[in-house]
C-alpha cells in the first residue's frame, strides 16, 4: 500500500468523522460523568458504523459493476459528485448552525447516532468501488480507527469545553470531503 493511499484513507476518515465528532462533543457536554469505558463504547459505536457503511457501499457497487462493467468509467464522476455534495451539505449545515444533535447516550440512541452519522460513509463506499476487497477493507478499517480516535477526543473536549467547536468541525469535515473528491476525480 502506498503512502498516498494511507494518507487519503486517514483524511477520508477525518472528513467522515466530523459529524460523529460533533455528536461526541454534545454527548460529552450533556454527560460530564462519562467514564472511559462508556467513552470507548460511544467512540467504538461511531467507529464501527464508519467502518461498516463504506464496506456496505463497496459491496453494493461491486455487485452492480460486476454485472454492468460499463459503469466502471463513471466511478470517478460519481465519487466527485457524491463527495462534493456531502461536503457542501456539511459546510452549509456548519455555517447555518441548523444541525440537530441528539445528546442521549443510551444504547438505542447511541445506535441511532452511529447510523445517522455514518450515512455519508455509505456513499463513500461507492467511491471505493475500484479497490479490490482487501484494499477497500483496509481503507474502511483506517476510517473506523480514525473515527474512534476523533470521537474520543470529541468526548473529552465536550466534557471540557462544550459545543463551541461543533460547527467548525462540520465545516472542516465538508472541506476535507470535497478535497478528497477532487483528488479522486483528477487522479483517475
Amino acid at each position: 500500500m502506498s503512502g498516498l493511499f494511507i494518507l487519503n484513507s486517514v483524511l477520508l476518515g477525518v472528513g467522515l468523522a466530523m459529524d460523529a465528532f460533533s455528536v461526541s462533543l454534545a454527548n460529552g457536554l450533556a454527560n460530564h460523568f462519562l467514564r472511559i469505558r462508556s467513552m470507548c463504547l460511544i467512540a467504538g459505536t461511531f467507529g464501527f458504523f464508519q467502518w461498516l457503511m463504506p464496506m456496505a457501499g463497496w459491496a453494493c457497487v461491486n455487485r452492480i459493476v460486476d454485472l454492468f462493467q460499463v459503469l466502471l468509467p463513471l466511478v470517478p464522476w460519481a465519487s466527485l459528485v457524491l463527495l462534493v455534495a456531502i461536503g457542501g451539505l456539511m459546510i452549509r449545515d456548519g455555517l447555518s448552525g441548523e444541525e440537530d444533535v441528539k445528546v442521549s447516550v443510551g444504547l438505542r440512541y447511541l445506535l441511532l447516532q452511529g447510523l445517522a452519522t455514518s450515512m455519508d460513509a455509505l456513499s463513500v463506499g461507492f467511491t471505493l468501488a475500484e479497490y479490490p476487497f482487501a484494499k477497500a477493507m483496509l481503507a474502511s478499517i483506517i476510517i473506523g480507527i480514525v473515527t474512534f480516535a476523533i470521537c474520543i477526543a470529541g468526548l473529552f473536549l465536550g466534557k471540557r469545553f462544550g459545543m463551541k467547536l461543533a460547527d467548525k468541525a462540520t465545516i472542516l469535515g465538508g472541506v476535507i470531503l470535497i478535497g478528497i473528491g477532487l483528488e479522486i476525480f483528477f487522479g483517475a
